[in-house]
């Protein structure tokens, strides 16, 4: 028990000193989280997603992460969309949640048929975290006749949380044109820009302050085939001493006008290796990826791998002309 409550209480310390915020292995299931000029990069009038994940199963009440969101597209080239996202972890009651509105312009195109696009983004928003240590037990209150008794840390019961303003930008690039055999893309995005006062962490990192988090990201999609492409992808992130390098790349092929299937594999250095798989069926798209620890905490603990659901829809516009195939994973 001992080792379990470590375990938490170290993850959470980890949050708390770096503010590593909740990520996603399946990141661009997420766009909006990822990077706000990603906001109305579809070829349609509206999506929707959300995505869930949970972490080191055999660990009660561990790290579980979920997302929504939602982006429309304007003919004025300026979109809106909104990003939900929450966590939760231990018997201590650690709670996240981070609502964002984030609006994008993505008129600048350029090429032959103005099919490269760079688009703007910013987002603002909330987050806020807390504890709640009553449902909390310690080893002082158990009582072999009885169990567990009054808790006797009572400085530390109720609820103790902060709400800080969050604000993001980003920016981003894609080549939409069907006719080519690569198609890149790119961005880069910067979180917390205005890097509020958190009572959450230590004053050493960062004058206490969210320090923010810096977003590299991109890849292309490589056609074989009229009805088969592969689409590499990386992804860097940085937040205070918290780093994240993540490399791999998915196999899509079209079984019928209306069915594609995907499946790949992503390398988190010095973490994990995760394969998925997915499915587009007309417009909705569904993923299943599970994260197998590569790293010494493997050996240290059970079931500290992850898995993650997620599902996508998109209404398609009646042209593909121009149609940027964005990337599922």
């Amino acid at each position: 028990m001992k080792k379990v409550f470590f375990i938490v209480v170290l993850g959470i310390t980890s949050l708390a000193k770096a503010q590593v915020d909740p990520h996603f292995s399946q990141y661009y299931m997420h766009p909006l989280w990822l990077n706000p000029a990603l906001t109305g990069a579809i070829n349609g009038d509206y999506r929707v997603a959300a995505i869930n994940r949970n972490q080191w199963s055999s660990i009660t009440n561990a790290f579980s992460t979920q997302g929504l969101m939602a982006d429309i597209t304007t003919s004025k080239n300026i979109n809106f969309g909104l990003s939900l996202m929450q966590q939760s972890a231990g018997d201590g009651g650690y709670r996240y949640f981070n609502g964002l509105a984030s609006i994008s312009y993505s008129g600048i195109k350029f090429g032959k048929e103005g099919l490269q696009v760079l688009s703007f983004g910013m987002s603002a928003g909330l987050v806020n975290r807390r504890f709640d240590f009553s449902n909390a037990r310690w080893g002082d209150e158990y009582v072999k006749s009885f169990g567990y008794v009054n808790n006797n840390l009572t400085n530390l019961t109720g609820k103790k949380g902060t709400t800080t303003l969050d604000m993001s930008a980003g920016l981003a690039y894609y080549d939409g044109d069907p006719d080519k055999k690569i198609n890149f893309f790119g961005g880069f995005s910067a979180a917390h820009l205005n890097q509020a006062k958190d009572m959450f962490i230590d004053t050493s990192v960062n004058n206490g302050k969210v320090p923010m988090r810096l977003t590299l990201h991109g890849g292309a999609r490589i056609l074989l085939s009229d009805r088969a492409s592969i689409v590499p992808n990386a992804l860097i992130m940085k937040e205070a001493g918290a780093n994240e390098i993540m490399v791999g790349g998915y196999y899509q092929t079209s079984v019928t006008d209306d069915l594609d299937l995907m499946a790949g594999i992503n390398y988190r250095l010095n973490d994990a290796i995760y394969p998925y798989l997915g499915v587009n069926f007309n417009s909705l798209i569904i993923g299943l990826s599970y994260d197998v620890n590569a790293s010494k905490l493997g050996n240290g603990a059970k079931g500290a791998s992850s898995y993650e659901f997620s599902l996508m829809y998109s209404n398609k516009k009646a042209s593909d002309k121009g149609y940027f195939k964005c990337p599922r994973f």
